[in-house]
């Protein structure tokens, strides 16, 4: 999930290596930065999968973001939503996924995985 240019730039090497692992990505971008400039140019020059899912919310409003992804979430049922950084999108985004996915798993910032029911447990 992504929605601004400092999450495209984390995503890029976590999508690359995603795809090199024949793993499916799906991209959901809220729309936040929506200008060329700060979007589109970042999923052409660091290989970004195209979003299958672009909001194009033209907004940095964190509740209109959580339901507008609530319903992507709902259709695709993901193992994992990975959200980056802290932005508007990034909230909005981890919100949507607690109320809507069946929690798994939490990556800490060590890079060890843990076994969740809640989130923030």
């Amino acid at each position: 999930m992504v929605g601004n240019r400092p999450q495209f730039i984390k995503a890029a090497p976590t999508s690359v290596a995603l795809r090199e692992r024949g793993l499916d990505e799906v991209v959901l971008h809220t729309g936040q930065h929506y200008d060329p400039e700060l979007s589109q140019v970042f999923f052409e020059e660091l290989g970004l999968e195209e979003p299958r899912y672009a909001l194009d919310l033209r907004s940095a409003d964190t509740e209109e973001m959580r339901a507008a992804i609530a319903g992507p979430l709902r259709d695709e049922q993901p193992d994992w939503v990975l959200v980056y950084g802290d932005t508007n999108s990034t909230l909005a985004g981890a919100l949507a996924a607690a109320d809507d996915c069946e929690p798994r798993s939490r990556w800490s910032r060590d890079g060890t995985s843990r076994r969740s029911s809640r989130v923030g447990e």
